[in-house]
């Protein structure tokens, strides 16, 4: 893998940063930098973009999910569906806790300003991220951050580094929802508008996995 410095940066030669041939600059890019690359999804709304942009230029990459076992049913449904049209590498990583566990040991879902909250994205998500990663051992990793989610992510750029030195590439940083829509409609993917994430809370909130 090539080296860089260690601050955001934009890869992309290509004007203007809002287009679909700039997004697979990026991802071309990025993908020359690898030997092990991943990407991580969600799977809530738009996240089926940068799937579908990423596999069909690496159909094989590995795609990682963490089921927190507190997705929707549509959401589950929603993963396989999706799964099986794009013939995803998906991989997933639950909880070592079963849901009831969790909802027994922290007395139901803790809010994001209560007592346990943290330890409960801990358990539900972080663990198995980074259980996940160390696992797969990614030197660069495709995710779908964009400008204006989080003040964090407003400091980023279509390529930056985790803090643990992984290449963080964002192929649609700086496209909006109704750019993102747009593309959804131009290749009609399904999308599932039921997704809830219990560990964030709010939505301009960080979960801790970006960082």
């Amino acid at each position: 893998m090539k080296t860089y410095f260690q601050q955001p940066f934009n890869p992309v030669k290509r004007r203007p940063l809002v287009s679909e041939e700039t997004a697979q600059e990026a991802i071309h890019w990025g993908l020359e930098q690898a030997d092990k690359p991943v990407l991580t999804t969600n799977f809530k709304p738009y996240s089926v973009v940068l799937i579908h942009a990423v596999t069909q230029i690496m159909p094989d990459i590995p795609v990682v999910w963490v089921d927190t076992g507190f997705n929707t049913e549509e959401t589950k449904k929603y993963a396989m569906l999706l799964s099986s049209q794009l013939s995803l590498n998906l991989k997933i990583y639950r909880p070592n806790k079963s849901t009831a566990e969790v909802l027994d040991l922290f007395d139901g879902v803790p809010g994001v300003d209560q007592k346990g909250h943290t330890s409960f994205t801990e358990l539900v998500k972080l663990e198995p991220f980074r259980r996940a990663f160390a696992q797969l051992d990614p030197d660069v990793w495709f995710t779908n951050i964009r400008k204006g989610q989080t003040a964090f992510r407003d400091t980023l750029d279509i390529a930056s580094y985790s803090q643990q030195g992984i290449l963080k590439v964002s192929p649609f940083y700086y496209w909006t929802s109704g750019d993102l829509h747009d593309y959804v409609d131009r290749y009609h993917l399904p999308m599932d508008w039921s997704y809830t994430d219990p560990t964030k809370g709010l939505v301009h909130r960080e979960c801790g996995i970006q960082f």
